[in-house]
């Protein structure tokens, strides 16, 4: 049985914009709250809040979305949120959100899952504020793009990256180039870096591999403004919140079962009872008979507009790897050193299994391969 319903809220958002289009990654256009109690919308306002009340203190409520109402069906998750006393706002679209980039709600959702027995899985409540991501994976001409311009302005990378085609995804950079690439990207774009090579935040991080001295300790020296409107890479947390899509409790971005017409990936389907395959590698990306990236934006996108967040190349997190999920609110990884990054998504080669919301991957941050690449966010 489903929940009570809040009062449906049953105004076209395209019609509060101001005269501005809904961005291609929000374009559906009802909203309505799902919770232990009914609930009351007191306004929606021309900045994609709203306004509501009559909540449960100490209860989740899930905001659900849909594009018509031809069946009780098309009502989807969205974002789950806490309740507080008195009226509650929260921003559910941005009309405007930079270029490229999809707007990712602030809300509660589970990290894990025990669908498929990950040890270092175990599902757990994380709050994550909203931010921007990039709707598509760093394509190779992007990523040259901003390689020419910061090599001009006195960035050195470790590796010149590579890729298929302008259109394909950057692969062959390290951990280290791409959060270079993302200060690059801020610079040129005139917004502040996030990225800083000491402590105390001056020094921004443009060269070199992140470690200090005294060898044979390495000590990671890159530091993280977290306040800076300029890009970085999702934290494992935000990764995964805008992987899911709204969703709750499934394998992939869409659902329970994975097949080639929805990811470039190798299928297996007698191997996993949820791979429907076909067997052998995607011809999306293949070349010569072998598997390869396909171009970015391929296969459609998940509840938030995000293309690729399951296959095509595996992404790097900032989070240092460690045996189980940082809760809390806005958790950024472990603490300690451990020496290898968070990887997430699943790329061209990897089975089905690898391309779950939930499967995690250490990696080293210096060891640049065919199989990941990245996409940056930005602070809302």
């Amino acid at each position: 049985m489903n929940p009570p319903l809040g009062r449906l809220l049953v105004v076209g958002l395209g019609l509060l914009a101001s005269g501005h289009q809904p961005a291609a990654a929000q374009t559906a256009n009802f909203f309505r709250i799902s919770g232990p109690a009914a609930t009351a919308i007191n306004a929606l306002n021309s900045d994609g809040s709203l306004v509501w009340s009559n909540e449960l203190p100490g209860t989740n409520y899930t905001f659900q979305i849909c594009s018509n109402f031809a069946s009780s069906s098309n009502w989807v998750d969205y974002v789950r949120v806490p309740g507080a006393s008195g009226n509650n706002t929260n921003k559910l679209i941005d009309f405007n959100p930079p270029a490229g980039m999809a707007f990712i709600p602030a809300g509660v959702f589970t990290m894990g899952d025990t669908l498929d027995g990950e040890g270092d899985a175990i599902p757990t409540n994380v709050t994550v504020s909203a931010f921007y991501m990039d709707q598509n994976l760093v394509s190779y001409g992007q990523w040259q793009a901003i390689y020419n311009w910061a090599t001009n302005h006195g960035y050195g990378f470790n590796n010149a990256g590579g890729g298929k085609t302008a259109n394909t995804p950057v692969e062959m950079v390290d951990w280290f180039d791409a959060v270079k690439w993302c200060n690059a990207r801020s610079q040129q774009a005139g917004l502040t870096p996030a990225y800083y090579a000491n402590t105390n935040l001056t020094l921004v991080y443009t060269n070199g591999e992140g470690y200090g001295v005294p060898f044979p300790v390495l000590i990671p020296y890159v530091s993280v403004n977290w306040t800076a409107n300029g890009y970085r890479l999702p934290t494992e947390a935000e990764w995964e919140k805008a992987a899911r899509g709204g969703l709750s409790g499934f394998r992939f971005p869409w659902g329970n079962t994975v097949a080639e017409s929805q990811a470039d990936y190798t299928g297996s389907s007698g191997v996993y009872s949820y791979d429907l395959g076909p067997p052998e590698y995607n011809p999306l990306g293949t070349i010569g008979g072998q598997p390869y990236t396909s171009p970015v934006g391929s296969f459609a996108a998940n509840g938030y507009g995000l293309f690729d967040m399951a296959g095509n190349v595996q992404e790097y997190c900032w989070d240092w790897y460690g045996p189980s999920y940082a809760g809390g609110v806005d958790p950024h990884g472990p603490t300690p050193f451990s020496g290898s990054r968070i990887i997430r998504g699943g790329f061209y080669q990897s089975g089905a299994s690898s391309l779950r919301c939930a499967f995690r991957q250490a990696e080293s941050p210096s060891s640049p391969t065919t199989s990941i690449g990245f996409r940056c966010v930005r602070a809302h």
